[in-house]
């Protein structure tokens, strides 16, 4: 009687005979077909109920399919490697570009700190105080207003001149105990002391002329000058000191030295004499002269109080 059965009512050993079966029927088939046409193998045993069917090309092609996938697998290897390289290649130059532009930078640096390091300290040593008195300019009723006055300068010297007097502000090392504040009592004169005595210094306050000693040395001579009738007119009254005022410079170590007007002259803008050093401790006043009109220069010459 048939096996009416549905396959999911079979169990996995009645399964698998079933599928013995069937191939064994196919391998027959394919048999008989090869004898009809003549390409059956006289080696090729015939299957056995109890044996699966050996399959007919299997055997001969599997060995193929094994020699293109170990190939297949080199090739990727290879190919995987290559790649590898490449990254790693590209890796290490950049690496090696970017240790020779750090060294670079570091031996720049070096070579601009040591460069920095040998060059001496800028001083802002005023051209226009080797030929002219400092504090020159023209009234500020004059056409244009108040301007530097480099009809006192040599014709020769002005381009220098007008360079240096519109070059940025170059701050020179003080030493210590420099001047900070000077006071004159008797005109009302308290104001600070910068350093240098060019056009842009002096609108600051007093300048004292670069290369001038300190306050209260045993020589040397702290020449000090402002304008009259600009900036604060700080220098306006100098012509109404007498012998014996007293102009006290205060220093950046916090002492203070008391000087005793001796006298005050008129002279031209190129008597450069009296920002010479002197013997004894000395303060000079430089300001235009007179006012409003400021084609010379009146200055006041002081001794330091015993």
């Amino acid at each position: 009687m048939p096996d009416r059965r549905t396959v999911d009512e079979l169990s996995i050993e009645e399964l698998e005979e079933v599928l013995r079966i069937r191939k064994r029927e196919a391998r027959m088939a394919r048999l008989r077909h090869y004898d009809e046409v003549g390409r059956r193998r006289s080696d090729m045993p015939l299957p056995t109920p109890d044996s699966p069917p050996t399959p007919f090309d299997g055997a001969h092609q599997a060995p193929k399919r094994k020699k293109r996938t170990l190939r297949d697998r080199l090739l990727l290897l290879v190919e995987f490697g290559a790649a590898v390289g490449l990254v790693a290649i590209l890796a290490f130059t950049a690496w090696q570009i970017q240790s020779i532009n750090r060294q670079a930078v570091a031996e720049q640096e070096a070579q601009v700190a040591e460069m920095e390091a040998s060059m001496p300290t800028p001083s802002p040593t005023p051209i226009l105080g080797a030929v002219v008195l400092p504090g020159g300019h023209t009234p500020p009723t004059a056409p244009g207003g108040a301007q530097p006055r480099f009809d006192e300068v040599p014709s020769h010297l002005q381009p220098l001149v007008q360079q240096q007097v519109f070059a940025p502000v170059i701050e020179a090392t003080r030493q210590p105990g420099h001047a900070v504040r000077v006071e004159v009592p008797s005109i009302s004169v308290d104001a600070p002391i910068v350093y240098g005595d060019g056009w842009e210094q002096l609108k600051q306050g007093v300048g004292q002329h670069v290369g001038t000693g300190n306050p209260g040395q045993n020589s040397g001579n702290v020449v000090l000058s402002a304008h009259n009738d600009i900036f604060g007119e700080i220098f306006r009254y100098l012509d109404q000191l007498q012998t014996g005022d007293e102009i006290i410079v205060h220093t950046s170590a916090n002492e203070s030295f008391t000087y005793v007007v001796d006298h005050w002259r008129i002279v031209e803008p190129t008597e450069v004499s009296v920002l010479q050093p002197t013997t004894d401790p000395t303060v000079t006043l430089i300001s235009c002269y007179p006012y409003l009109d400021n084609s010379q220069r009146i200055v006041v010459v002081a001794g330091l109080s015993d």
